[in-house]
């Protein structure tokens, strides 16, 4: 590898020149030079722009609005493209940078890594046995989730993989002059390649195609990067405390959404769940049996310990013989698997129904290669499946089940009203809570559920009846959208125990809305003072938080507020009845649902609320950028592991009773604002029209429609398209909206010294205001203004010019608080790639806003649409998280 000491990201700036280049050779050969002359022209104008006056980018977006549709087009898709290039370059950049710094034998541990975070606890005062125990009860699940705004066709992603493949093989320090010839031309062929390929879906994914997507990452990448990661943090125990992780402990799962999560989806059916349930062992079978293949080539030796010998007998190669056996049922588990999906009858030969009784196959050879002195041998590709059995299982990931609390009340209701037990929905909190609790308890006969209703009943119910069908370790938790009372988690356990699922799941109360986060903490101490609930328990109770609807009701800041007040609430309120709270975080990508750097996140939780386990989601685009490539998946793994170790065993220390009394204050005037913007009878008409909201569902994003309703105001548009509207546009209102009049608020009553205190002292604080600040800097008040100009009527344009005068107070007010005279002064990497996005983003806004221009008066043109998805795509690329 070449050093670049005195400019370290000069690497970078050549893999995208590169790759530019290479895209400007596909654009001349396969478009014309006319496009390819059209695509420098534009982007020096874009670019003049930035640095100009508002006429030349007024002038540029006139020019694109007369451009013919056949240039326009092509044109938004050369500026798309190069965007993911270079989203790629940058990815790879990341991995190329930690390399480099893990071959300096002169450097320190990085900042995050599992020997930087040990030592600091040694150092702090831990005992090694303590740090051992430590790590070794460690338990992360990252919940993989669908996302309704995923805009990638997973066709591209895996060209998009094979770019990044190339470019690290390009940074070997021993190629010869073909092989260097032959990767440039391999990266020419996948650039070629791309701009051949249809970007657009033409059909809406189903959930099923959601979840093989989740599926190829853990297969491509996550799959080896388990077992690496956990390498690194073998080494890091072996160094500080002088014994290894063992070997079946697993700090990470996964989980997924995908094919599960039912609320407002009426396209996840009982029947996909259970075909996603199949697909999952289907996939995890096929990778086990891989392995084992591969194990028994390596474990030839002829000598064996003694219990494994009497299972063999006096063989030759006892463990390959040993082996056959084990990754022949698991072949039979897989074609049992197929049998079913195909519909047909699994033949009698035996099959693995549990983890359990593979994992003890692999004990046993680990056993024996112990007796024989084989302690190396079995520190290698056994180990590495040990814990990739013990991370995965025979499931790949658990599905989580998702359902709104109102549906269970629905069908409550229709099956006491057909035993004649008169209307469970009429019942008021008391009542349902002893209804529910007489059966629960055993004091009154079951209600069977075989019930003929509505389409809607018979889905809850046949929804129960699937989960019982399903094998062990297939299913995850069943969490409660809108969960508000006792009632709502007792509903669940009725509606499992009438369907005998056995073990019962989790059951998982989310509480999403500003007013429910409130009585979230009075709720869960009602719910756990019921005897029969609190045996259920068995002392440990999970609880999901949800950041997109307690954000697009509040705002950013206020949101943020809520959510830290209300988990230190649910984390006392679990401390004094001795249970041990699990919290579920449900963030996105982007800041305004919870999105941002991990570590920075974990860290600023509020003190107690990280007890050495964790569940959080990783939605949509999310999962590419954080675990698309090997080296940042094993970084991504060890950053979650070290952050929640850490915030776990060293909390930060509780704010002042001054800080948090202003941040209260901050968070009611931001809402104020806030509510204020939003509830302006007025706003939604202006919403509709400067964004591309309505126009969403008509194109083939995922498979979960944008609305809860078809018609309604703000509180029927789900959080994640809300906020990627305001993305396309460049404005993110929803992450910044009435911070900047609450904190200059603060600042006209003297308390600009106080909020420097709470940056600098107070985790929380500074990551919330870093995060808004990170928002800001990608914004584009200009863009959005054209945006207005051609879509939105004279009368609602007051609310925008009201809008960008508000992002220049915010602003204003922002680096008062900070210190710094521009946004992200302190992170100039984040703002030279922000730089370089903007003049080739730019165009693609400008494209987008004249399609949705001819789209609303050419009703519902297929060309348009498609056009549309391809600006969609490409501002999306630019923004990096979108929604």
């Amino acid at each position: 590898m070449t050093n670049h000491e005195d400019d370290p990201h000069k690497p970078l700036r050549d893999d995208v020149r590169l790759l530019g280049t290479l895209l400007g050779e596909t654009l001349k050969e396969q478009a014309g030079v006319e496009l390819f002359e059209a695509v420098e022209e534009v982007r020096r104008q874009a670019k003049d722009s930035r640095t100009g006056d508002r006429g030349q980018l007024e002038s540029l977006a006139r020019d694109l609005a007369e451009t013919p549709m056949a240039l326009t087009l092509p044109l938004a898709r050369a500026f798309s493209q190069f965007l993911n290039l270079a989203n790629i370059a940058e990815q790879h950049h990341r991995v190329r940078r930690r390399r480099a710094y893990l071959s300096d034998p002169s450097a320190l541990p990085q900042r995050g890594s599992c020997l930087a975070a040990f030592r600091s606890l040694i150092d702090d005062g831990m005992t090694p046995d303590e740090l051992h125990r430590a790590v070794s009860s460690l338990r992360i699940e990252l919940v993989l989730t669908a996302h309704p705004t995923e805009v990638t066709r997973r066709t591209v992603l895996l060209k998009f993989n094979r770019i990044a493949e190339l470019l690290a093989e390009r940074d070997r320090g021993d190629l010869t002059l073909p092989e260097q010839e032959e990767l440039i031309e391999g990266l020419r062929r996948e650039v070629h390649s791309i701009w051949e390929t249809d970007e657009v879906r033409h059909e809406r994914p189903t959930p099923a195609d959601e979840a093989r997507r989740g599926f190829v990452v853990i297969e491509q990448v996550l799959w080896a990067s388990v077992p690496r990661f956990l390498r690194n943090m073998d080494r890091a125990l072996l160094e500080l405390t002088g014994r290894p992780l063992p070997a079946d402990a697993a700090p990470v799962h996964f989980g997924s959404w995908m094919g599960g999560d039912r609320d407002g989806n009426p396209n996840v059916t009982p029947e996909v769940t259970e075909e996603i349930c199949l697909l999952s062992r289907w996939v995890a079978a096929d990778r086990l049996e891989r392995e084992v293949h591969a194990l028994r080539d390596e474990l030839s030796m002829i000598e064996a310990g003694r219990e494994l010998r009497d299972r063999v007998g006096q063989v030759h190669e006892p463990y390959r013989v040993y082996l056959r056996g084990v990754r022949d049922r698991l072949r039979a588990t897989r074609d049992h698997i197929e049998a079913r999906l195909a519909g047909g009858e699994p033949d009698e030969r035996p099959i693995y129904e549990d983890g359990e009784e593979l994992a003890e196959s692999l004990r046993l050879c680990r056993r024996s290669l112990s007796e024989t002195g084989e302690d190396r041998i079995a520190a290698g590709r056994l180990l590495d499946l040990q814990r990739q059995l013990a991370c995965f299982g025979l499931s790949l990931v658990r599905l989580d089940l998702r359902q709104d609390a109102a549906r269970h009340t629905e069908a409550i209701d229709a099956l006491t009203r057909r035993s004649g037990l008169g209307s469970y929905a009429d019942l008021d909190e008391t009542e349902r809570q002893r209804f529910l609790l007489q059966r629960l308890e055993g004091d009154h006969p079951e209600i069977p559920l075989d019930l003929e209703s509505d389409s809607a009943v018979w889905d809850v119910l046949e929804t129960f009846r699937m989960a019982a069908r399903q094998p062990p370790g297939s299913l995850g938790a069943y969490v409660i959208s809108m969960a508000r009372a006792p009632s709502d988690v007792l509903a669940v356990e009725f509606l499992q125990r009438a369907a005998r699922v056995s073990p019962a799941l989790p059951v998982v109360p989310l509480f999403e809305t500003v007013d429910d986060l409130r009585g979230a903490s009075r709720a869960l101490g009602q719910l756990l003072d019921l005897p029969w609930y609190r045996d259920r328990i068995r002392g440990k109770q999970e609880v999901m938080i949800g950041y997109s609807d307690s954000a697009k009701d509040g705002g950013r800041l206020a949101a943020a507020w809520e959510l830290y007040t209300a988990q230190e609430s649910m984390v006392q309120t679990c401390r004094e009845r001795g249970v041990h709270l699990t919290l579920f975080h449900g963030r996105g990508g982007t800041v305004s649902r919870g999105g941002g750097p991990t570590y920075l996140a974990i860290q600023s939780q509020p003190p107690g609320s990280v007890q050495g386990d964790l569940r959080i989601t990783e939605q949509g685009e999310m999962i590419q950028a954080k675990f698309g490539l090997p080296g940042i998946a094993a970084r991504t793994l060890e950053v979650y592991t070290t952050a929640v170790l850490e915030a776990a065993q060293s909390p930060a220390a509780p704010a002042p009773d001054e800080w948090r009394s202003l941040m209260a204050q901050l968070a009611r005037n931001s809402r104020s604002v806030y509510r204020s913007f939003v509830e302006n009878e007025q706003f939604i008409r202006y919403f509709r029209a400067a964004t591309p909201i309505e126009e969403l569902d008509g194109l083939n994003i995922g498979s979960r429609p944008s609305r809860r309703r078809a018609a309604g105001g703000l509180e029927s548009l789900r959080a994640i398209p809300w906020v990627f509207a305001w993305t396309q546009m460049r404005m993110m209102a929803p992450s910044w909206l009435g911070v900047g009049e609450a904190l200059q608020r603060a600042i006209d009553d003297d308390k600009l010294p106080v909020l420097r205190e709470m940056y600098v002292g107070w985790p929380f604080f500074r990551s919330t205001l870093n995060l808004v600040e990170m928002v800001l800097a990608k914004t584009a008040p200009r863009v959005a203004e054209l945006y207005e100009q051609r879509l939105v009527p004279s009368d609602l344009r007051p609310l925008g010019r009201d809008l960008r005068l508000r992002h220049t107070r915010t602003i204003d007010a922002l680096l008062a608080v900070t210190g710094q005279q521009r946004l992200l002064e302190e992170n100039p990497v984040l703002r030279r790639s922000i730089d370089v996005r903007n003049p080739y983003v730019d165009p693609i806004n400008m494209v987008q806003v004249e399609l949705l221009r001819r789209l609303r008066g050419a009703g519902g043109d297929g060309r348009l649409r498609d056009a549309l998805l391809v600006t969609i795509n490409g501002v999306a690329a630019g923004m990096r998280n979108t929604g």
